[in-house]
């Protein structure tokens, strides 16, 4: 079906403050992952698939053990998730992801962000019905039958796959995570996964050029700056 999709992967960060942010959000993440569902990544998927995104990103070990230590002690941060939705300029629609610990400070930071980019912050549900909420695994692999016939023996719900240039992409609603992880990696070993990701994927396209291509580009900037914003996704094809 030729469906493109947004890979989460952070590029490599080139300056100790981008690398910082990149550190603290994964920390985020691995540390809500592991406070939620345990912090041994043998029981807990979710957290082990967070932790090999961390290594391929470049997080360092201790960034990683950092937050695996403090979801085993008591107390700790109280970090909750958060959605924001709205459109960007051009009208183009776009949901930000969040882990905070001060939903006031957070809802403040991302409403500066749209107004500076000269977009709208929206309420709860006002783009994110146009946007598909889809699990994603693509990984080398050149038997997309065999990967399906893993798949629904393990009663794995697909929705699509795709095999181009022998990579296959899986993708599956967000509550099938466990069950399709274990069902390939019983079927076929260890997988370097190309995407290991739950993400916004846009119903529909919206192209933004000029100057509206400009203000959304300093708003996307800007929300990548805050830093409890985790992700970011909109339906923009942006043209210079």
């Amino acid at each position: 079906m030729g469906r493109a999709y947004q890979n989460r992967k952070a590029s490599m960060a080139k300056t100790a403050d981008a690398k910082t942010k990149l550190y603290s959000r994964y920390g985020r993440e691995i540390y809500v992952c592991a406070k939620n569902g345990g912090a041994d990544p043998a029981g807990n998927t979710t957290l082990r698939g967070m932790i090999e995104r961390a290594r391929k990103d470049q997080v360092p070990s201790h960034v990683i053990e950092k937050a695996l230590d403090k979801a085993k002690g008591a107390g700790g941060e109280d970090f909750a998730p958060a959605r924001y939705e709205g459109f960007g300029p051009g009208g183009c629609m776009v949901i930000v992801e969040c882990l905070t610990d001060n939903l006031n400070r957070t809802i403040g930071d991302v409403r500066t962000c749209f107004n500076k980019g000269k977009g709208k912050l929206g309420t709860q549900g006002t783009v994110s019905h146009m946007f598909d909420h889809t699990l994603i695994l693509a990984f080398k692999h050149d038997d997309e039958d065999a990967v399906l016939e893993a798949l629904m023996s393990a009663d794995v719900e697909v929705t699509d796959i795709e095999n181009e240039n022998g990579q296959i992409t899986v993708f599956a609603p967000p509550t099938e995570y466990a069950k399709a992880k274990q069902a390939l990696e019983t079927a076929f070993g260890n997988i370097d996964y190309e995407a290991d990701a739950i993400q916004f994927l846009p119903q529909t396209m919206t192209t933004v050029s000029g100057e509206d291509a400009v203000h959304l580009e300093k708003m996307l900037g800007m929300l990548d700056d805050c830093d409890d914003v985790q992700n970011v996704y909109h339906n923009a094809e942006i043209q210079a």
